[in-house]
C-alpha cells in the first residue's frame, strides 16, 4: 500500500503505520535558510529565469520572516515558501506570502506546493493576520483559487506576469457570529429598549431618567476564577450605563454555586469592584448547590442617554480605552485588565467620558470584541463602520489581532461630527481611527488605502434602532 499524504490507513481492521511522504516545518537554522535560497536561486533563476543573478530582497533580511520546509523522509528538502509582516515596525495584521517553491523532481502529482500553501495560512492566521495576501505567477493562480484564495488583480513582478491574491480570514465575522447571531431571532417581537434604543447596552425605564443593564458571567469564567467573574460582573454593567451616558447608583446580583465557599469567592471579587467604583450592591439572590452563575443588574441615572444607534454617515468614529494592565493571568489573547490597578477616581472619570462628551453614539467593547462590537453599533445606527487598523491605540503587549477581538477591560467606541472630538480622561487614551459610511458591516482599513471586509451585515439581526427587530 502506498501512502503519499503521511497519514496512517486501517486496513483489515489493522492500523497500518507508513513513513510520511514528506514533512513540514519551521526553518531553524541557518544552514535551512541556505538550503531554501538554493533552491529557489536553482528555480527562480537558473529555471525560470524570472531573475538574472539573485532573486532574495528586504524580506529575506526581516528577522520577523518566517520560512516553513518541506522535507523528504531522509530530510531532503522538497520546497519551501516565506512569510511576513508587511509593514516595517510594529505588526499590525498585515502579512504576506511568497517565494513559494518545489524542487523540480517532486513536483508532479505530489501536492507539495499545495501542501506548503496551507501550512502558511494557518501559520499566518495562529500569528495573528488579519490580512494575508501573496503575488503568485499567473499559471499557479487556479491552484490558489482552488484552495479557497481570492484573485484581486494582475501585477508585474519581474517582468512576468503574476496575480495578487488573497486568503479570507473570517476571524472576527465568526467570533461576532457566535456571540451575537441568534439574538434577532430570539428576540424579535420584544420590542426591546423602546424607539431609538434597539441594540443599547442599557435601557431606559419608560417615564423615567433610570437606565437599567444586565449581564451574566459566562459559567466557566465563574468556575475558573471566581473573584475575577465577580470583578467583572461589576465591571461590564458600569460600562454599560457609561455607554449610554449614566452615573450608576446601584447593582443587584444573583449568585449560584455549589457552597458558600465557593460564593464567597465570587462576592469577593463583587465586593472589590463595588467599593473601587463606588456603586453599592443594593441586593440580589444566592442559590446553593448548583452550578456556578452570576447575574449582575446596574442601575444608573441620566436625563440624556446615548444611543448606540446615533451613527451617521459621515461621523468619525473615534476609540477610547486605558491602555494600562495587562492580560489577566490565564486569560491571555482574551481578557484584559486594567481596571483592577485603577484608583476609583480613575474609574469614576473614565467610565464618565460618555457622559462628559455626550457623543451622537456609543457603545462599550464587549466580549464581541472591537470590530464585533462596532458591527453592532453600525447595525443599530443603520449605516456601514471603516476601522483604520493601524489608527487603532493598544498596549505594546497586545497584539493587533488580539486586541482587536479581546474584552478590553475598559474601551468605549464612540460616532459624531468629526468637529467635535473625544476628550479622554486622564489614564484613558482617545484616537480617531475611522469613519461611518452608507451600507452595512465593518471593514478594515490599511496603510496602503487597501479595504478587507471584516464583518459583511448585521451582527444581532435585531435591526436598526427605531425599526422592528428582523431576523
Amino acid at each position: 500500500m502506498s501512502v503519499v499524504d503521511g497519514l496512517g490507513s486501517v486496513l483489515l481492521g489493522r492500523v497500518e503505520v507508513t513513513t510520511p511522504a514528506w514533512t513540514i516545518e519551521a526553518a531553524g537554522t541557518r544552514a535551512d535558510l541556505a538550503a531554501y535560497h538554493q533552491l529557489r536561486r536553482e528555480v527562480f533563476v537558473d529555471e525560470q529565469g524570472l531573475f538574472t543573478t539573485s532573486d532574495t530582497d528586504d524580506t529575506d533580511d526581516d528577522p520577523r520572516t518566517i520560512v516553513l520546509l518541506a522535507r523528504g523522509p531522509g530530510g531532503e528538502l522538497l520546497g519551501g515558501v516565506r512569510l511576513a509582516p508587511a509593514v516595517a515596525g510594529a505588526d499590525i495584521g498585515w502579512w504576506t506570502g511568497g517565494r513559494l517553491v518545489v524542487a523540480a523532481a517532486a513536483r508532479r502529482g505530489t501536492g507539495i506546493g499545495a501542501s506548503l500553501v496551507r501550512a502558511a495560512c494557518a501559520h499566518a492566521e495562529q500569528a495573528g493576520a488579519l490580512r494575508f495576501e501573496a503575488t503568485v505567477q499567473a499559471a499557479n493562480d487556479v491552484l490558489f483559487a482552488r484552495l479557497g484564495w481570492q484573485r484581486l488583480r494582475p501585477v508585474q513582478v519581474a517582468g512576468a506576469p503574476h496575480v495578487q491574491m488573497r486568503w479570507p480570514i473570517p476571524r472576527f465575522a465568526a467570533q461576532a457570529h457566535a456571540t451575537k447571531a441568534p439574538l434577532g431571532g430570539l428576540l424579535a417581537g420584544l420590542h426591546l429598549g423602546g424607539a431609538g434604543y434597539i441594540g443599547d447596552d442599557g435601557v431606559p425605564v419608560p417615564g423615567t431618567d433610570v437606565i437599567a443593564a444586565c449581564d451574566a458571567i459566562v459559567a466557566s469564567l465563574v468556575e475558573r476564577d471566581p473573584e475575577w467573574a465577580g470583578w467583572c460582573g461589576v465591571l461590564v454593567n458600569v460600562n454599560d450605563l457609561a455607554a449610554m451616558g449614566a452615573t450608576p447608583v446601584g447593582l443587584l446580583d444573583a449568585v449560584a454555586a455549589r457552597d458558600a465557599s465557593f460564593a464567597a469567592r465570587i462576592i469577593a471579587g463583587l465586593r472589590a469592584a463595588s467599593q473601587a467604583y463606588g456603586v453599592p450592591v443594593l441586593g440580589g439572590h444566592a442559590q446553593f448547590g448548583v452550578p456556578a452563575g452570576l447575574t449582575v443588574t446596574a442601575l444608573g441615572r441620566t436625563r440624556n442617554p446615548i444611543p448606540a444607534g446615533g451613527a451617521l454617515a459621515g461621523h468619525a468614529l473615534s476609540f477610547t480605552a486605558d491602555l494600562g494592565g495587562s492580560w489577566r493571568s490565564g486569560h491571555t489573547g482574551r481578557q484584559w485588565d486594567s481596571t483592577t490597578s485603577r484608583s476609583s477616581a480613575e474609574l469614576r472619570a473614565m467610565t464618565a467620558i460618555v457622559a462628559r462628551n455626550a457623543p451622537a453614539a456609543a457603545k462599550d467593547v464587549s466580549m464581541a470584541g472591537t470590530v464585533g462590537t462596532l458591527g453592532m453599533l453600525a447595525e443599530a445606527s443603520g449605516c456601514a463602520a471603516v476601522l483604520d487598523v493601524a489608527a487603532v491605540p493598544r498596549p505594546p503587549a497586545a497584539s493587533a489581532a488580539d486586541w482587536l477581538s479581546c474584552f478590553p477591560g475598559f474601551a468605549m467606541l464612540t460616532a459624531d461630527d468629526p468637529a467635535r472630538p473625544i476628550t479622554p480622561s486622564a489614564v484613558t487614551t482617545t484616537a480617531v481611527c475611522g469613519e461611518f459610511r452608507a451600507g452595512r458591516g465593518v471593514a478594515l482599513r490599511w496603510p496602503d488605502g487597501e479595504l478587507t471586509d471584516a464583518i459583511t451585515a448585521g451582527v444581532t439581526g435585531l435591526g436598526a434602532a427605531g425599526q422592528p427587530a428582523s431576523s
